[in-house]
């Protein structure tokens, strides 16, 4: 009964690694800057008393500062999550973080389990890096899903406001109080940006290279395209919008189509891992009489990477870009 025991063990150290991480994040930072929070940080700082200028230069810190750091050895796996996260935390915070959470995972390993310590050294070095990468990763993936379904309305916000007769300047200003972060915190950069003079479809050229994002890279296009030879913008940003949501809907739709073969891969990867733990459940003697045959270690390399190979392949089949 050991090694299923032991399994729950580090399956708890990895989730309490994870929330640990989240609630530091959310004392260090406030509540306003959880994902789901309908709070607009940008305007929130503002309300604290915070100078306009001061709070551009902290925002702007925040989401330019992990791409800085992609020379540091073994970060540069985490900055571009980090980047489109936009996680407060700085680099090296991250990286103190990773090594505080290993640390905690060693300690919980050698009261809570037997093994050796060069396998108790590497399997917290996992945790504690491994449930800093999940969690910046989920962040990141929460993050860019809101913004993109917060976009088309955001577009649609900005030809309304130019049909009645604002500047474009101003329309992104608007989009930025109206709207929720995180969608609303990255205009009213920008909408800051254009007071201080830098230009908007520069501006907006840089936010979409920084998230990634291909309906971004169509909205600073349309609007440097218009700047420089001119027509109605309205009407451009009317045609964009339903563009964006006609690719919406078709991505949903891709992937409802591939959520079969997704997690038909996952299954199959995942049911020979279940079996064998209900079998260490129900029998813990059950491999004691192969466990000294020179070809088990081996078999079992074989395995994860047949089982790992699987995943990949399932993925990369469904991963049809919209």
């Amino acid at each position: 009964m050991q090694a299923p025991t032991e399994l729950i063990l580090y399956v708890s150290i990895f989730v309490g690694v994870v929330v640990l991480v989240n609630g530091l994040y959310l004392v260090a930072f406030g509540k306003s800057i959880s994902a789901n929070s309908r709070v607009n940080r940008r305007l929130e700082m503002l309300d604290k008393g915070a100078g306009r200028e001061q709070v551009l230069e902290q925002l702007r810190k925040e989401m330019q500062q992990h791409m800085k750091s992609r020379s540091v050895p073994l970060y540069s796996l985490l900055a571009d999550r980090a980047q489109k996260a936009a996680i407060a935390f700085t680099p090296r915070q991250l990286i103190m973080i990773m090594g505080g959470m290993a640390v905690a995972a060693f300690l919980a390993l050698t009261i809570g389990t037997e093994t050796e310590l060069p396998i108790r050294v590497v399997a917290s070095v996992g945790l504690g890096v491994g449930g800093v990468f999940f969690w910046v990763n989920g962040k990141a993936k929460k993050r860019m899903a809101m913004i993109e379904e917060q976009l088309p309305d955001a577009v649609e916000l900005m030809v309304r406001s130019l049909r009645v007769g604002h500047p474009f300047s101003s329309a992104i200003s608007i989009v930025s109080k109206e709207i929720q972060d995180p969608l609303a915190t990255e205009f009213g950069i920008i909408a800051d940006e254009s007071a201080y003079g830098r230009d908007v479809g520069e501006a907006l050229k840089e936010m979409a290279e920084r998230l990634d994002m291909q309906d971004m890279r169509f909205l600073s296009v349309a609007v440097t395209i218009q700047q420089q030879s001119g027509g109605n913008l309205a009407e451009v940003l009317s045609g964009l919008a339903k563009v964006i949501r006609a690719r919406f809907r078709l991505f949903r739709r891709v992937n409802a189509i591939t959520a079969e073969a997704k997690w038909s891969g996952k299954f199959l990867s995942g049911f020979p891992l279940f079996c064998l733990g209900a079998i260490m459940v129900n029998d813990p003697g059950y491999y004691d009489e192969v466990l000294d045959h020179p070809y088990f270690i081996p078999a079992c390399f074989v395995v994860g990477i047949l089982l790992s190979a699987n995943l990949v392949v399932m993925r990369v089949l469904t991963n049809i870009k919209v």
